[in-house]
Protein backbone atom coordinates (compact mmCIF):
# COMPACT_ATOMS: atom_id res chain seq x y z
CA UNK A 1 0.00 0.00 0.00
CA UNK A 2 1.71 3.41 -1.07
CA UNK A 3 1.47 6.99 0.89
CA UNK A 4 -0.72 8.45 -1.39
CA UNK A 5 -4.08 5.14 -1.48
CA UNK A 6 -7.15 6.81 -1.93
CA UNK A 7 -6.10 9.95 -3.04
CA UNK A 8 -7.37 11.45 -6.33
CA UNK A 9 -4.04 13.86 -8.43
CA UNK A 10 -4.90 15.97 -11.40
CA UNK A 11 -1.85 16.90 -14.15
CA UNK A 12 -3.14 19.87 -15.89
CA UNK A 13 -1.27 19.82 -18.91
CA UNK A 14 -1.85 21.34 -22.29
CA UNK A 15 0.12 20.58 -25.42
CA UNK A 16 3.95 21.60 -25.08
CA UNK A 17 4.39 19.91 -21.95
CA UNK A 18 8.16 18.69 -20.84
CA UNK A 19 7.59 14.67 -21.44
CA UNK A 20 9.80 13.98 -18.67
CA UNK A 21 8.33 16.42 -15.73
CA UNK A 22 5.09 14.81 -16.91
CA UNK A 23 5.37 11.10 -17.02
CA UNK A 24 8.21 11.04 -13.94
CA UNK A 25 5.94 12.66 -11.78
CA UNK A 26 3.06 10.51 -12.91
CA UNK A 27 4.58 7.15 -12.60
CA UNK A 28 6.22 8.33 -8.60
CA UNK A 29 2.23 8.99 -8.13
CA UNK A 30 0.59 6.26 -9.32
CA UNK A 31 3.63 3.74 -7.74
CA UNK A 32 2.51 5.70 -4.40
CA UNK A 33 -1.44 4.48 -5.10
CA UNK A 34 -2.72 7.93 -6.19
CA UNK A 35 -5.46 8.04 -8.93
CA UNK A 36 -4.13 10.13 -11.69
CA UNK A 37 -5.93 11.90 -14.34
CA UNK A 38 -3.93 13.99 -16.89
CA UNK A 39 -6.61 16.52 -17.49
CA UNK A 40 -6.41 19.52 -20.08
CA UNK A 41 -8.56 21.85 -22.47
CA UNK A 42 -7.54 19.73 -25.23
CA UNK A 43 -8.08 16.07 -25.80
CA UNK A 44 -4.99 15.44 -28.24
CA UNK A 45 -1.57 16.82 -26.43
CA UNK A 46 1.99 16.71 -27.36
CA UNK A 47 5.32 16.41 -25.43
CA UNK A 48 8.72 18.32 -25.88
CA UNK A 49 11.47 16.65 -25.12
CA UNK A 50 15.16 17.29 -26.15
CA UNK A 51 14.05 20.26 -28.05
CA UNK A 52 11.69 18.33 -30.10
CA UNK A 53 8.03 17.40 -30.63
CA UNK A 54 7.80 13.21 -29.36
CA UNK A 55 5.06 11.75 -27.59
CA UNK A 56 1.31 11.98 -28.47
CA UNK A 57 -1.16 11.72 -25.54
CA UNK A 58 -4.99 11.90 -25.04
CA UNK A 59 -5.65 13.77 -22.10
CA UNK A 60 -7.54 11.40 -19.84
CA UNK A 61 -10.43 13.81 -18.94
CA UNK A 62 -10.82 17.32 -20.72
CA UNK A 63 -10.69 20.38 -18.42
CA UNK A 64 -14.82 20.63 -18.86
CA UNK A 65 -15.40 17.54 -17.67
CA UNK A 66 -14.06 17.69 -14.38
CA UNK A 67 -14.74 19.71 -11.29
CA UNK A 68 -11.14 21.17 -9.13
CA UNK A 69 -13.13 19.61 -5.66
CA UNK A 70 -12.97 15.97 -7.13
CA UNK A 71 -9.29 16.19 -6.64
CA UNK A 72 -7.05 16.26 -3.50
CA UNK A 73 -3.92 17.57 -4.99
CA UNK A 74 -2.70 19.63 -8.34
CA UNK A 75 0.86 19.12 -10.33
CA UNK A 76 1.49 21.19 -12.67
CA UNK A 77 4.06 20.10 -15.30
CA UNK A 78 6.73 22.59 -17.28
CA UNK A 79 7.65 23.21 -20.37
CA UNK A 80 7.46 26.49 -22.22
CA UNK A 81 4.63 26.23 -24.33
CA UNK A 82 2.48 24.49 -22.12
CA UNK A 83 1.97 26.87 -19.19
CA UNK A 84 1.49 29.92 -21.63
CA UNK A 85 -1.27 28.02 -23.50
CA UNK A 86 -2.81 27.58 -19.78
CA UNK A 87 -2.45 30.79 -18.37
CA UNK A 88 -4.71 31.95 -21.70
CA UNK A 89 -7.36 29.97 -20.67
CA UNK A 90 -10.02 31.22 -17.25
CA UNK A 91 -11.05 27.94 -16.65
CA UNK A 92 -7.71 26.69 -16.15
CA UNK A 93 -7.31 29.18 -13.94
CA UNK A 94 -10.13 28.74 -11.87
CA UNK A 95 -9.50 25.10 -11.62
CA UNK A 96 -5.85 25.95 -10.21
CA UNK A 97 -6.89 28.83 -7.66
CA UNK A 98 -9.55 25.73 -6.18
CA UNK A 99 -6.46 24.25 -4.76
CA UNK A 100 -5.07 27.60 -3.45
CA UNK A 101 -8.54 28.94 -1.85
CA UNK A 102 -9.04 24.90 0.08
CA UNK A 103 -5.38 24.39 1.14
CA UNK A 104 -4.72 21.68 -1.18
CA UNK A 105 -1.62 20.48 -2.08
CA UNK A 106 0.07 21.84 -5.50
CA UNK A 107 3.44 21.04 -6.96
CA UNK A 108 5.28 22.79 -10.22
CA UNK A 109 8.01 22.13 -11.92
CA UNK A 110 10.49 24.05 -14.18
CA UNK A 111 8.08 26.96 -16.25
CA UNK A 112 4.93 25.36 -14.81
CA UNK A 113 4.96 27.73 -11.83
CA UNK A 114 4.58 30.69 -14.72
CA UNK A 115 0.75 29.83 -14.85
CA UNK A 116 0.16 30.08 -10.83
CA UNK A 117 1.02 33.78 -11.20
CA UNK A 118 -2.36 34.30 -12.91
CA UNK A 119 -4.46 33.07 -9.86
CA UNK A 120 -3.11 36.40 -7.90
CA UNK A 121 -2.22 33.39 -4.73
CA UNK A 122 1.60 34.08 -4.89
CA UNK A 123 2.00 37.05 -2.72
CA UNK A 124 4.31 36.17 -0.20
CA UNK A 125 5.59 32.76 -1.34
CA UNK A 126 8.75 31.25 -1.51
CA UNK A 127 9.31 29.60 -4.74
CA UNK A 128 11.63 28.04 -7.35
CA UNK A 129 11.41 27.48 -10.81
CA UNK A 130 13.75 27.57 -14.00
CA UNK A 131 15.59 30.79 -13.74
CA UNK A 132 14.04 32.46 -17.19
CA UNK A 133 10.76 32.78 -14.90
CA UNK A 134 12.18 34.34 -11.87
CA UNK A 135 11.75 37.77 -12.57
CA UNK A 136 7.78 37.09 -13.35
CA UNK A 137 7.47 35.44 -10.39
CA UNK A 138 9.42 38.01 -8.03
CA UNK A 139 7.22 40.89 -9.83
CA UNK A 140 4.05 38.45 -8.36
CA UNK A 141 5.97 39.09 -4.78
CA UNK A 142 7.45 35.91 -4.85
CA UNK A 143 10.72 34.87 -2.83
CA UNK A 144 12.87 33.29 -5.25
CA UNK A 145 15.10 30.52 -4.35
CA UNK A 146 17.97 28.85 -6.37
CA UNK A 147 17.67 25.12 -4.76
CA UNK A 148 16.44 21.69 -6.40
CA UNK A 149 13.13 21.81 -4.26
CA UNK A 150 11.60 24.62 -2.43
CA UNK A 151 8.41 23.64 -0.48
CA UNK A 152 6.00 26.67 1.22
CA UNK A 153 2.84 25.51 2.75
CA UNK A 154 1.82 22.60 0.42
CA UNK A 155 3.56 24.22 -2.74
CA UNK A 156 5.88 22.55 -3.93
CA UNK A 157 8.45 23.67 -6.61
CA UNK A 158 11.59 22.78 -8.46
CA UNK A 159 13.57 24.11 -11.60
CA UNK A 160 14.22 21.62 -14.07
CA UNK A 161 13.98 18.00 -15.43
CA UNK A 162 17.57 17.30 -13.28
CA UNK A 163 15.86 18.16 -9.85
CA UNK A 164 12.67 15.29 -10.71
CA UNK A 165 14.32 13.08 -8.07
CA UNK A 166 13.59 16.04 -5.06
CA UNK A 167 10.96 17.22 -6.55
CA UNK A 168 8.56 13.96 -6.69
CA UNK A 169 10.29 13.07 -3.25
CA UNK A 170 8.91 16.36 -1.79
CA UNK A 171 5.76 16.07 -4.07
CA UNK A 172 4.31 12.43 -2.67
CA UNK A 173 5.11 13.77 1.05
CA UNK A 174 3.29 17.06 0.87
CA UNK A 175 0.61 15.14 -0.84
CA UNK A 176 0.41 12.53 1.58
CA UNK A 177 -0.02 15.63 4.58
CA UNK A 178 -3.17 17.30 2.61
CA UNK A 179 -4.35 20.15 3.24
CA UNK A 180 -2.51 22.55 4.76
CA UNK A 181 -4.31 25.57 6.26
CA UNK A 182 -1.59 28.14 5.63
CA UNK A 183 -1.85 27.50 1.73
CA UNK A 184 -5.57 28.83 1.55
CA UNK A 185 -5.97 32.12 -0.18
CA UNK A 186 -9.42 33.17 1.29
Amino acid sequence: MGRLENRKVAILTETGFEESELLSPKDRLEKEGATVHVISPSKKLRSWNGGEWNLNLDADKLLEEVNASDYDALMLPGGVINPDKLRRKQEAIDFIKHFFDEGKPIAAICHGPQVLIETGALNGRVMTSFPSIRTDLENAGVSWEDKEVVVDQGLTTSRSPDDLDAFNRKMVEEFAEGVHEGNKTL
